[in-house]
């Protein structure tokens, strides 16, 4: 792969506490995003005009799957090519329990494993519940941020408010610019999750 301006590896929570129905939101949420003309181009926007994306799914201990593979993104072609393999991707992880420090872990790795230069490292978490099983978050977080990566998030409230939104800023988030957005519920996750995607990939920051 050539070098990219950005690599992210979305990390998505597959746990029990996500429904089939509210796991087909996300994905979807996702696809659309990519199929959004504004994203493909934000892409396309910085000197290497490209960026790298891969799907990790994470769940219980021992529970994480690369859902989709890093795959270059530089056109709407490339774009749209993504989305129908995040859409396409079934659920490979069991629901279980949310190891969230266990999740981050294997976004670093594939992080850690990317093929190419990349100008920017990012983690992308998106779940709706807190930690409760295996490595805690924050230390997880720290050792990211050490290698370089910018973990940012976003919660999905409906399982568990806003303290989730509050252990998200605490334990998850970290490194150069990183933020945490929410949404109420999964039938908003679309719109936050393309708001949020600008904003990673090089867009006007959200207010």
């Amino acid at each position: 792969m050539q070098p990219v301006d950005l690599a992210l590896c979305l990390a998505v929570d597959a746990s029990a506490s996500v429904d089939h129905d509210e796991f087909g939101l996300m994905l979807g949420g996702y696809a659309a995003a990519f199929r959004d003309p504004d994203i493909a181009a934000a892409c396309a926007s910085g000197p290497r005009r490209a960026v790298a994306v891969a799907m990790l799914l994470w769940s219980g201990i021992g529970a994480q799957e690369l859902a989709v593979p890093w795959t270059r993104v530089e056109d709407e072609a490339s774009a749209a090519a993504l989305a129908e393999a995040i859409e396409a991707s079934p659920r490979l992880v069991r629901p279980g329990a949310t190891a969230l420090g266990e999740g981050m872990a294997a976004g670093l790795a594939v992080l850690g494993r990317f093929p190419a230069e990349a100008e920017r490292l990012v983690l992308d978490v998106s779940g709706d519940g807190r930690h409760n099983q295996g490595r805690a978050p924050g230390p997880v977080r720290d050792i990211g941020v050490a290698a370089g990566v910018t973990i940012n998030a976003l919660a999905v409230l409906n399982e568990e408010g806003p303290e989730l939104l509050a252990h998200y800023r605490d334990q998850v988030i970290g490194g150069p610019g990183a933020f945490v957005m929410h949404c109420p519920d999964y039938a908003a996750f679309a719109e936050a999750i393309r708001e949020k995607l600008w904003r990673e990939i090089g867009g006007v920051p959200v207010a």
